[in-house]
């Protein structure tokens, strides 16, 4: 299969880039896509990516069932062609191609990162990136074998039509991979909640100045070193335990995100990922378990944590 034959209408290909997308019909989203233009440019020009990339990948063998790195590029290379859908900056989808050099992969990403990674990678010869709607690929139904939407789904208008539609473009046989934001306690969902309203009418100056609060918060309480023992407290959703006390605020109350060895631009930049878009959906595991059955697909694996519940999924 060539490129263009994924494709449902006619596309034109400059060397590893693909451009097809039109502007947000939703305000919500439109709103999305820059906050996310902003936040990746700013992550391109940060040191320590690579312990972002390296934390990423690891946590990718484990979202999604694979036992080791081997394992994934084993199983990529039963594909023929592998979607990476809101790609960002496009290291997954590169690290894919060069798992499986003989698939086609392509990435796929709303915000102007589709293009600083056609840039990244463009010494990639079997991977292309796009600029477009991940709920609107343009892609023939039944086109793709696996299909990886990670950390994504969440930040799109509709997420569960989305869902539906990156299950119509995977093939009869082929396998898409998913992971949504589970819901935390009551006090830190009421607070998440108003940031999806107040969030389009702040400045991304101001968003960035607090999310560099909020992991200045997040090392403070890290480095006091404290252990509290927590009761349950059911009707408000916090789970009893001794916890941390950076961790019990985080899962809690508030999102301060810090972690040492990223450093405090990476860590800014994973606080300003949480706060500064309008759409962030976030999903019980019977919430979940029910778009996956909605379109009638069949559990491969499922996965879930404190954070998210993710998975691979076949028709």
């Amino acid at each position: 299969m060539t490129i263009q034959e994924i494709f449902s209408s006619e596309i034109k290909v400059e060397k590893n880039y693909i451009f097809r997308s039109e502007d947000s019909a939703f305000e919500n989203q439109g709103h999305t896509n820059d906050v996310f233009s902003d936040k990746w440019e700013k992550v391109d020009e940060m040191d320590k990516t690579d312990k972002l990339y390296e934390f990423q990948f690891e946590w990718y063998l484990k979202l999604y069932g694979f036992d080791t790195e081997e394992d994934l590029k084993k199983f990529l290379q039963t594909k023929k062609v592998i979607f990476d859908a809101g790609c960002g900056l496009g290291y997954k989808a590169a690290w894919f191609a060069k798992l499986a050099p003989n698939s086609i992969v392509i990435g796929m990403d709303y915000s102007d990162a589709a293009g600083i990674a056609a840039k990244n990678y463009a010494d990639i010869p079997n991977l292309y990136f796009v600029k477009g709607d991940i709920a609107d690929t343009g892609f023939r139904p039944g086109s793709i074998d696996y299909v990886s939407c990670d950390q994504v789904i969440m930040h799109t208008e509709h997420p569960h039509k989305t869902f539906a539609h990156l299950t119509e473009v995977t093939t009869p046989d082929g396998e898409f991979a998913c992971y949504v934001y589970a819901k935390k306690a009551l006090p830190r969902e009421l607070l998440d909640d108003h940031f999806r309203i107040a969030t389009k009418d702040m400045s991304s100056e101001d968003l960035w100045e607090m999310s560099r609060q909020l992991t200045q918060l997040g090392k403070t309480l890290s480095d006091l070193k404290i252990n509290i023992d927590v009761p349950d407290i059911p009707l408000l959703g916090i789970k009893g335990g001794e916890y941390d006390i950076q961790r019990f605020i985080y899962w809690n109350f508030i999102k301060c995100f810090w972690k040492e060895d990223w450093g405090t631009e990476l860590s800014d930049a994973t606080n300003f990922d949480w706060y500064s878009p309008s759409n962030a959906k976030r999903y019980s595991e019977g919430e979940y378990r029910s778009m996956i059955s909605d379109n009638n697909l069949t559990i491969k694996h499922f996965h879930k944590e404190e954070a998210c519940y993710s998975g691979r999924f076949g028709k």
